[in-house]
């Protein structure tokens, strides 16, 4: 029988415990991944009991009271708490979320918290973007012109054009979806992914963008759009609500009848 191993320094270990010592009958135990590159060790889940008590009630409240109150060193990114800028993008509880949007009081048992899958991570829940950032800027997410237009002209669009970019103009990037998608797990240097390619049909689709099949034909490769097998876990797992395989569609479907 074929057996696999991982690498020795990817396995996961047991880590330290912190033990609540405040009393209270009200105790969530949360598992959370840690891993600092400046040691040289395997990753490991540190476990935090936490009087829920004197906590807010979304997963970042939860962070917040760790690295405020028990362990400093804990490294997270967040900013805005109010589910606007992504920062806060995570694994909690086996899905994809925002830590500023998911109540702990809709998890049963304890709390598992790991950083977005199948990324590079710079340190503990902190996962590396700088791909995605990059997949992002080469669908040139701005309106584009043909001809330069006076600076105060305003470039008009009637409510019905705008209505149209509805469900794609709100995302905010936290790569929840990208993250969630088998095919950009193995094809993430090519395939554009989905939160990228929700971007691309948002410019697609604004009447007010005159390079429509310019971007069309930016994106129209086996591997940069065709990698998309409608697996839908994108859809499933946006925080915002979108729906990027109906965009990914969208674009399928421009170019099989443009």
């Amino acid at each position: 029988m074929v057996q696999f191993n991982l690498p020795e320094n990817s396995k996961i270990l047991k880590g330290n415990y912190f033990k609540d010592t405040t009393g209270s009958k009200n105790i969530k135990k949360i598992n959370i991944y840690r891993w600092d590159p400046d040691k040289k060790e395997n990753p490991k889940i540190d476990t935090f009991e936490v009087d829920i008590t004197k906590c807010g009630n979304k997963v970042l409240d939860i962070l917040n009271k760790i690295k405020n109150e028990i362990d400093p060193s804990l490294t997270y990114r967040r900013s805005c708490a109010h589910g606007v800028c992504g920062s806060c993008a995570m694994n909690v509880d086996g899905i994809n979320t925002l830590s500023c949007m998911k109540s702990h009081k809709d998890i049963n048992g304890d709390i598992n918290i790991y950083p977005l899958p199948h990324l590079k991570v710079i340190k503990d829940l902190v996962a590396d973007l700088s791909t995605l950032y990059r997949q992002y800027e080469s669908i040139e997410p701005w309106l584009k012109l043909k001809e330069k237009k006076p600076k105060t002209k305003e470039i008009n669009q009637s409510k019905e054009n705008r209505k149209k970019l509805d469900g794609f103009y709100e995302c905010i990037m936290c790569a929840c979806c990208s993250t969630s998608c088998p095919s950009y797990w193995w094809n993430g240097e090519s395939y554009l992914g989905p939160a990228v390619l929700l971007q691309a049909y948002r410019w697609i689709s604004d009447s007010r963008d005159e390079e429509k099949k310019e971007r069309l034909k930016m994106v129209a490769d086996k591997l940069k759009l065709y990698r998309c097998h409608t697996i839908m876990n994108c859809t499933s797992s946006c925080p915002k609500g979108l729906n990027p395989a109906k965009a990914i569609g969208s674009i399928k479907k421009m170019l099989a009848t443009s």
